[in-house]
């Protein structure tokens, strides 16, 4: 397959925003690299800048080491899969699959043997005399994908394929993009809104905002080491937690004091210590994920905290939390046995452990280590 390499591309339009701004990032060969972001960030317009859809303004795109930018989409080698499907509803699913090769003048019996495995990969053999609205959603998504992959270009691009979908659908969809990834051994870039999406299918993850690049990184780095508030509160589900307030020396331990209400939670590790040092005095923030957040103190670094239940989410496997600390709301996740103690509208301690605590500049809003 092959490599992408995008070197400060930007894209603005005549005299309007500029709606990328300064994007690098290397896709390595045989690598599934998902952008991902809120709606607006850029994410699209980056993928058709890639398939050559949508013109660059500055910056370098090269394909296995060559400069593609003024290279039209059609000898690129790169194949799309758009969220639309875009199948032609008076052709079969083989003629849908099919036709593409059919405009490069292949022979029949190669044309027919390329969709033929095509259809094997994706188990949609029994499909290939139907037409596109005697299918479902799922099926007709296994179609484009199939149009994408007889071409076997260097690289795939897919654009949010799995919004039209149904919850469960997308799930099942999800393991096969996975296996067909594993099986064709190709380069893909994915684009979703969706982070369970991002988390699951990419080897790594392009988070972006407003045209900028907030962090490039494995899913798992993501998660627990974000670079900035904005990736920290996107990545994952439900949100990091977020409370207020100032770095203060007390008794010679540097502590959090939280914003609403007058309570300390000591810093005590060494390593957080001595990074919030230059912060005495300022605002910061801190951010704790929801499992961090437990009924029982779980370490010597736990924190009590008195909150208020407004809401219980019990799910059979896992439970959500929904409470108030003076100003701020926060979300625990707990065991389902946990949750029982609870109870909504009554007073109740949950422990913080400082020992998964990030913190945030309010400045910059960078993760200080």
């Amino acid at each position: 397959m092959a490599n992408v390499t995008l070197t400060h591309i930007a894209k603005a339009y005549g005299n309007g925003p500029t709606v990328i701004r300064d994007v690098t990032i290397d896709v390595r060969d045989q690598e599934f690299v998902v952008l991902v972001g809120p709606s607006g960030c850029g994410k699209s317009t980056l993928l058709r800048m890639i398939a050559g859809l949508e013109d660059i303004t500055s910056g370098d795109l090269l394909l296995d080491g060559k400069r593609i930018n003024d290279l039209p989409p059609k000898d690129r080698d790169i194949a799309m899969v758009f969220q639309n499907y875009a199948l032609y509803p008076h052709m079969t699913v083989f003629e849908n699959m099919a036709f593409g090769l059919k405009l490069r003048n292949m022979a029949k019996a190669d044309i027919r043997e390329r969709v033929t495995q095509a259809a094997r990969i994706l188990e949609i053999e029994n499909l290939l005399d139907r037409k596109p609205k005697d299918m479902s959603g799922g099926q007709r998504q296994r179609v484009a994908i199939g149009r994408a992959i007889v071409r076997e270009p260097k690289v795939f691009l897919f654009d949010e394929p799995l919004s039209n979908l149904d919850a469960k659908l997308r799930g099942q969809t999800r393991i096969e993009l996975q296996k067909l990834h594993r099986q064709l051994r190709a380069t893909m870039i994915y684009v979703t809104h969706d982070q369970v999406e991002a988390m699951t299918l990419g080897d790594r993850i392009v988070v972006l905002r407003g045209g900028d690049v907030m962090q490039f990184d494995t899913p798992l780095t993501l998660y627990n080491r974000p670079a900035n508030r904005f990736v920290a509160g996107f990545i994952g589900t439900p949100p990091m937690n977020f409370l207020p307030g100032q770095v203060r020396q007390v008794d010679g331990v540097r502590c959090f004091i939280t914003a609403g209400v007058a309570m300390n939670i000591p810093i005590t590790d060494v390593a957080q210590q001595t990074a919030l040092t230059p912060y005495v005095g300022k605002l910061v923030t801190l951010g704790i994920r929801a499992e961090h957040l437990t009924v029982v103190s779980v370490n010597e670094q736990a924190v009590p905290l008195p909150v208020r239940i407004d809401a219980l989410e019990n799910m059979g496997n896992e439970a959500l939390a929904y409470v108030t600390m003076g100003e701020s709301r926060l979300v625990a996740r707990l065991s389902p046995t946990d949750v029982l103690a609870l109870a909504v509208g009554q007073s109740a301690t949950l422990f913080l452990s400082t020992a998964h605590a990030h913190f945030f500049d309010d400045e910059t809003e960078l993760v200080i280590r």
